[in-house]
């Protein structure tokens, strides 16, 4: 794959050689027209399925970014729209002209509405409100037409403010009720006396005020580079879900998630009113060790080691975080306003801070006198500059070595939630469980299939198998689970098909298209749909995901999320199977699957579960409430007390025990931080109904003697 990738690039680099990507086709700096020149061109030439740039294609584009700009329909008019929809069939000639028009047309505009907005709701909120009136509000968007004026819009400001504010309102007046001996509510505060409900409706306005003022804030932070990298994903998505245009530090933000670490303080920040404040102290890193930054500390001033201290009170957070992180051995320092309000400057010496919930974690438990192995991958994680240096394939060989010394008899792989990642880590971690042979087949358009396979013939872990998923486990997470079903090496228990998204993309550095002469400093990059991956059996997991052995309800059971939900998937396909036999370790496959269908068809747990997912579908459909004080106390009632029954969920106990491996119960003797996380995880493994039968469905797997004695000399 990474072949085909370099003849991709090469094409594209020779091509661009011929084209006018410098500062000098233009007049002027003019880096969005340059962006709009490179992202087409891009698109045209490297994207799997490319799409012409028609009326259609213009209308598509035209409907999503109007719908990004404006959701909740509470800024632009009618009048906006009608002024807007001159540009709807001509966006594509926008594009092939590098004309921006119809941008700063809707930008300008937002701004201009914006401004009003602010001024609406603070007077609005100058108002009491009357909870007694019979009104309703309409939630649904997207069939809400647009106001025709500026009193129309203000009487849909009212409505949402007063929403936000009943439901403050009705919060506080309804914690106040205590349920006398005849179970008849009486509106009795907690220091004995009757509710002010004058005081209370006050405060509910200025708390509604106050996240309101806190929402601007944030928009206030936003530029106008910011909108138009929303106007540019507008134009790229309508290719596919997967395809996106990443400024710089969406491109950072991106590389950090895919390793799991970066160079910084190891501090996590949040801005409120002006202030950036400490929210979150990263275990490990280096304000964790040296130990003189707090949770709740404000950061006012950041100064470079030999260099004058700036003022970051009501800057952007992004540009503030830029000035804290820095490389690895650098010193920072910090000018902080104490919770008690004493202002203090510390120094911090930056290094690399690695994201410890990024990456896998192991436990074993003990069942009927059996010890099992549980591994959670929440991504598959990769350092694109250095393979070695880390990825989620090593560092799972490594967690079964580890549970291996523990006596480990079966092992459940757990890659719920798993959004994807490496490709090659699957390819490396697939190996962990077969002998060798295909893992993964990839198609680029109008080019052969290639085969991805593990040629390595040894095998980290040879015993019972069982991988957890759900409708949230996508991309590498199916491509894994989709092998190891096929060669029917493992059971996959979860829901009833996974994400299914069945396309590979590969990120492109937009600045080597340009000359070295060029103005515009660092332009980002594009995450392109390159390839689509097929499973060893041919099929795509396009769109049909991955199809358990075992299903099982859970609470996305009845949501639109997966693939087939997202706006311009490609299609579902299939190809030629390739050649791979299958795994021939367990003596009763088939009927493992089958007992723990049986198990699951009568389990009172999942049977409430599937109740809780059909009634949260049921919230989800409902757009209008009412704005009426007692009309929306007898609706949240009802609901409460259907929760009550739901309730039974959290309480559910397996009576397992989950412990950490001896290597981590040595870093807990100095990091009480990751006690308290691992302590949390085991707590929740111990409700865990899913994780459960993945162990009975361990217990009832038993391996081949042949089979067994084949792999057991081999070295793990």
């Amino acid at each position: 794959m990474k072949r085909n990738l370099v003849y991709l690039l090469g094409g594209l680099l020779i091509l661009v050689a011929s084209c006018s990507f410098t500062n000098k086709s233009f007049e002027g700096s003019d880096k969005d027209k340059l962006l709009i020149d490179l992202i087409t061109y891009v698109l045209e030439k490297g994207h799997l399925s490319p799409k012409d740039l028609d009326d259609d294609f213009s209308r598509e584009v035209y409907d999503s970014y109007i719908n990004a700009l404006d959701p909740l329909k509470r800024y632009f008019l009618a009048s906006d729209i009608k002024e807007f929809d001159k540009y709807k069939e001509a966006i594509d000639d926008q594009i092939k002209a590098s004309d921006v028009a119809f941008f700063n047309l809707t930008y300008d505009r937002l701004v201009q509405r914006m401004t009003e907005a602010r001024a609406v709701y603070k007077e609005v909120l100058k108002t009491p409100f009357d909870f007694e009136a019979e009104e309703r509000i309409d939630l649904d968007y997207e069939n809400l037409p647009y106001a025709k004026n500026k009193k129309e819009l203000t009487e849909r400001w009212r409505k949402q403010l007063k929403f936000s504010a009943l439901e403050r309102y009705a919060g506080v007046l309804e914690n106040d009720k205590v349920e006398k001996e005849d179970g008849e509510l009486k509106d009795i505060a907690p220091n004995g006396k009757l509710t002010d409900k004058v005081s209370t409706e006050k405060e509910a306005r200025e708390n509604t005020l106050t996240a309101m003022n806190d929402y601007f804030s944030v928009m206030d932070d936003l530029e106008r580079t910011d909108w138009f990298v929303l106007y540019l994903n507008s134009i790229v998505e309508e290719f596919d879900p997967h395809t996106s245009y990443m400024a710089p530090e969406a491109k950072e933000r991106f590389d950090t998630d895919m390793s799991g670490k970066f160079e910084g303080i190891g501090a996590r920040l949040q801005k409120k009113n002006d202030y950036i404040k400490i929210v979150e102290i990263i275990s490990g890193g280096p304000a964790w060790r040296e130990n003189e930054l707090e949770v709740g500390d404000e950061i006012i001033k950041v100064a470079q080691e030999g260099e004058d201290a700036v003022d970051i009170v009501g800057m952007r957070l992004s540009d503030a975080v830029k000035l804290i992180k820095g490389p690895k051995g650098t010193k920072v320092f910090l000018t902080l306003k104490r919770v008690d309000g004493t202002i203090e400057e510390i120094s911090i010496t930056r290094d690399v801070v690695e994201l410890e919930e990024s990456y896998v974690k192991s436990s074993t438990v003990e069942k009927d006198g059996k010890t099992f192995g549980v591994i959670n991958l929440p991504k598959f994680y990769v350092d694109f500059t250095d393979y070695k240096e880390r990825n989620a394939a090593s560092d799972v060989a490594q967690e079964i070595t580890r549970l291996k010394k523990q006596g480990m008899e079966g092992l459940v792989l757990d890659l719920r939630n798993n959004g994807g990642g490496s490709l090659k880590t699957v390819v490396d971690m697939a190996g962990l469980f077969i002998e060798e042979g295909p893992v993964v087949q990839i198609k680029s358009t109008g080019k052969r299939k290639e085969v991805l396979e593990d040629k390595d013939e040894r095998i980290q872990w040879n015993g019972p198998l069982v991988i957890l998923v759900n409708e949230l486990s996508a991309s590498a997470s199916e491509i894994l689970a989709a092998a190891m079903q096929d060669y029917k090496r493992a059971i996959v228990i979860g829901s009833k098909q996974t994400y299914g998204k069945g396309t590979v993309q590969n990120v492109i550095d937009l600045n080597q298209f340009l000359r070295g002469d060029n103005d515009f400093g660092n332009v980002g990059a594009m995450k392109l749909t390159t390839q689509k991956f097929y499973r060893i059996n041919g099929g795509s997991t396009q769109l049909e995901g991955v199809k358990s052995d075992v299903v099982v309800p859970d609470r996305y059971s009845y949501i639109d999320i997966g693939e087939k939900d997202q706006e311009n998937p490609l299609p579902w396909d299939k190809i030629d199977p390739a050649s791979y036999k299958t795994w021939d370790g367990y003596i009763d496959y088939e009927e493992a699957i089958n007992n723990s269908k049986k198990r699951m068809a009568d389990n009172r747990q999942l049977k409430l579960i599937d109740s809780n997912a059909r009634w949260v579908k049921s919230q989800q459909d409902i757009k209008e409430y009412s704005l009426n004080y007692d009309a929306y106390v007898e609706a949240m009632n009802k609901d409460q007390e259907t929760v009550k029954q739901f309730r039974a969920i959290s309480d559910y106990k397996t009576n397992l025990t989950f412990n950490s491996l001896p290597y981590e119960q040595d870093l807990m003797v100095k990091d009480s931080t990751l006690r308290q996380k691992r302590d949390r995880w085991h707590a929740d493994l111990a409700k865990d109904v899913y994780m459960e039968e993945a162990l009975n469905v361990l217990e009832d797997l038993h391996l081949s003697n042949i089979k067994r004695g084949k792999v057991a000399g081999i070295k793990g």
